[in-house]
């Protein structure tokens, strides 16, 4: 008889651990939808109404890669702007919560970043190397045209 009493109490326990939970989870969480400009549709992913911006920006960027869709956005969340699509252009702040603005569809967008400026030139990668190839191919043909003259 105590076998039977001890289940039927842990039973109602886990009964109430499940209501509380659903309780909590049906008021606080929100389906919401994400378009990147560029890609072929939206991200849709659900999070609760208290979840910070910056967190939203970094699920939706890891949902994005795990997709594997185009183009290629990167991972730093701190880089981007999340718009709500149905006011205008004020951006979220990175540390408000979802849920105060009231929407339910979003608007990903990378922030513009200027190239750094060393001793007062623009640092540009890989053009040295550019222009190595590109004369070594004229010079190849100018002698080609040379030879065969």
């Amino acid at each position: 008889m105590e076998v039977k009493l001890k289940k039927s109490l842990s039973e109602k326990m886990l009964m109430q651990r499940r209501q509380k939970s659903m309780n909590k989870s049906c008021c606080s969480r929100l389906l919401i939808s994400i378009n990147v400009f560029g890609s072929a549709g939206p991200i849709r992913f659900v999070v609760n109404e208290d979840d910070k911006v910056v967190g939203v920006v970094d699920m939706a960027l890891k949902q994005y890669a795990r997709e594997g869709r185009l183009p290629l956005l990167g991972s730093e969340p701190h880089d981007f702007f999340l718009y709500p699509a149905s006011s205008g252009f004020q951006a979220l702040s990175a540390s408000s919560s979802i849920g105060n603005c009231g929407a339910r569809n979003f608007m990903l967008c990378k922030k513009n970043r200027q190239p750094l400026m060393t001793e007062g030139r623009p640092q540009v990668t890989g053009l040295k190397g550019t222009r190595s190839w590109k004369s070594w191919l004229t010079k190849s043909f100018f002698h080609k045209m040379i030879l065969t003259e």
